[in-house]
C-alpha cells in the first residue's frame, strides 16, 4: 500500500483592502489620489523653500520676505475666495488653482536649474502661489461633499487628514533626499510641480454630484447676487449658527495662543534644555504618530455628537504648551505629543465634517473661508506676540500662560450648549421624520 503525502495547506494570502470610502466612492477616489500627492509636495516645499532662497544668494531677511509673500495673498483673498467658490463652479476653481501652482513651481524649478533665479523671482512666484492656494481651500471644502455619500463624509475627511499626517512624516525625509540627490532645491520644485500635474489629471474627469438634499438646496440667485451682498450673507450664515461662531473662536484661540508653542517656543526649549534638533525631531515624530492614529480611529468611529467630541479633543490639543514645558525628557514629551496628535487631528476632522453636514451647500465655501482666515490668518500674529511675551516673562512662564489661556478658551467652547448638542446630520433627519 502506497502512502500519498498530503500537500501542505495553502498559505493564506492577505489582500490589502482599501478603506471603504475609497472602494465605494469612485469620485472621491479621483479627488483623493491627486490631492494626497499634492499634499506630499506641499510638505516637501515647506522644508525646501528657505533653502532655495539661501541658494540664490538670499539671507534670513529674504527668507522671511518670501514666506510673507506666500502668506499675505492667502490672508487677503480668503474671504473673497469663499464668495467666488459659492458663486462659480468649484471644480473649475480647484483645477485652475492647481494649474496655477503647477506653473509657479515649474517656473521656479527651471529658473533654479538654469541658475537664473533671484530672490525677487521666488517672492513673486510665492505670491502667485499663495493667491491660488487661497482660492483652492474654500472651493475644495465645498467640493468634497459632492464626491461622497453623506454616510462617508467623515471617513473622507479622516482620510484626507491621514494624508496630511503621513506627508508631515514622509515629506521632510523626501525633501532631504531630493535636495541631496535630485539637483538640490530645483529638484524639489520640479517634484512639487509634477504632483500638481497629477492632481489636475485626476480632477479633470471628476464628476461631483449636485448636493441638493433639503439641507443643501442650491440658491437660484447664488450666481447673480452682488459680491458684497454675498459676502454679508456669508457672515450672516456664520452668525446664525452659535456653534459655528463658538468654534471659530476656539480655532482662533488654538492657532494664535497654542500653536506658537510648537512653531516658536518648542524648538527654543529643545535647543536650550535638551539635545537640540535631535530632541525636537523625536517630539514632533510623536505628534505625527498621534495624528496618524487619530485619523485611523476616525475612519471607523463615528461619534453621535461629532462637535461635542471635537470640543473635548480641542481641550487636549490645547495642552501642548504644558506638554512641551513639562520638564520631562524628550521621550516622555513625545509620548504626550502622541495624545496631542490624536486630539488635534480629531478636532479638525470632526469640525470640518460638522460644517459640511450642517451648513447649506450654497454657503459652505463662504463659511469655511472664515475658518481658514481665523486659523491660518492668526498664526503669524500669534508667533510674533509670543516672541515679545517670552522676552518679557521668560520661556516657562510663557508656556504656562499659553496653557492657561488655551485650555480655558477650549473649555469655554465645550461648555456652549449649541456645541454640545449639535447632532449628526443623519440624526437630525431621522428626528425630523419621527
Amino acid at each position: 500500500m502506497t502512502s500519498q503525502a498530503t500537500p501542505p495547506p495553502r498559505a493564506r494570502t492577505r489582500r490589502v483592502r482599501l478603506p471603504s470610502v475609497l472602494r465605494e466612492e469612485p469620485q472621491y477616489r479621483l479627488l483623493f489620489t491627486g490631492q494626497a500627492l499634492s499634499i506630499l509636495g506641499d510638505r516637501v516645499m515647506m522644508v525646501v523653500l528657505p533653502f532655495a532662497v539661501l541658494a540664490v544668494g538670499g539671507h534670513v531677511g529674504d527668507v522671511a520676505i518670501v514666506s510673507v509673500a506666500q502668506f499675505l495673498p492667502f490672508a487677503v483673498l480668503a474671504l473673497p475666495a469663499g464668495v467666488w467658490a459659492d458663486r462659480l463652479n468649484r471644480k473649475t476653481i480647484v483645477v485652475a488653482s492647481d494649474v496655477t501652482r503647477f506653473v509657479c513651481q515649474l517656473t521656479a524649478g527651471l529658473l533654479l536649474v538654469t541658475g537664473t533665479a533671484h530672490v525677487l523671482h521666488l517672492a513673486v512666484l510665492a505670491a502667485v502661489y499663495g493667491a491660488a492656494d487661497a482660492f483652492f481651500a474654500p472651493a475644495f471644502t465645498g467640493l468634497l461633499p459632492g464626491t461622497v455619500s453623506p454616510i462617508n463624509l467623515q471617513p473622507a475627511n479622516a482620510l484626507r487628514g491621514l494624508s496630511y499626517s503621513t506627508s508631515s512624516i514622509v515629506g521632510p525625509v523626501l525633501a532631504g533626499f531630493l535636495v541631496a540627490f535630485a539637483g538640490g532645491p530645483a529638484g524639489a520644485f520640479l517634484f512639487d510641480a509634477a504632483t500638481f500635474a497629477i492632481s489636475v489629471a485626476c480632477l479633470i474627469p471628476l464628476r461631483p454630484r449636485v448636493v441638493a438634499d433639503g439641507l443643501h438646496d442650491e440658491d437660484p440667485n447664488a450666481s447673480t447676487t452682488h459680491f458684497l451682498t454675498s459676502l454679508k450673507e456669508g457672515w450672516a450664515e456664520v452668525r446664525s449658527r452659535p456653534w459655528v461662531t463658538a468654534f471659530l473662536g476656539g480655532m482662533a484661540s488654538y492657532h494664535a495662543i497654542v500653536l506658537p508653542a510648537i512653531f516658536v517656543l518648542g524648538p527654543v526649549l529643545a535647543a536650550e534644555e535638551m539635545n537640540g534638533a535631535r530632541s525636537w525631531a523625536i517630539i514632533t515624530a510623536g505628534f505625527g504618530v498621534g495624528c496618524v492614529l487619530g485619523d485611523l480611529l476616525l475612519l471607523r468611529w463615528r461619534p453621535q455628537f461629532a462637535l461635542r467630541v471635537a470640543s473635548l479633543m480641542l481641550i487636549g490639543a490645547s495642552c501642548q504648551a504644558a506638554f512641551i514645558g513639562s520638564g520631562l525628557g524628550e521621550w516622555a514629551i513625545a509620548g504626550l505629543e502622541v495624545l496631542a496628535g490624536i486630539c488635534v487631528t480629531g478636532t479638525f476632522t470632526l469640525w470640518q465634517t460638522s460644517l459640511q453636514e450642517h451648513v447649506p451647500d450654497r454657503a459652505l465655501s463662504r463659511v469655511s473661508s472664515y475658518d481658514y482666515l481665523t486659523s491660518t490668518g492668526l498664526i503669524p500674529l500669534g508667533n510674533l506676540t509670543v516672541g515679545f511675551v517670552t522676552a518679557a516673562i521668560g520661556l516657562h512662564h510663557a508656556l504656562l500662560a499659553m496653557t492657561v489661556l488655551g485650555v480655558t478658551a477650549a473649555v469655554a467652547i465645550a461648555a456652549v450648549p449649541a456645541v454640545r448638542r449639535l447632532p449628526r446630520a443623519a440624526a437630525s433627519a431621522a428626528a425630523d421624520h419621527s
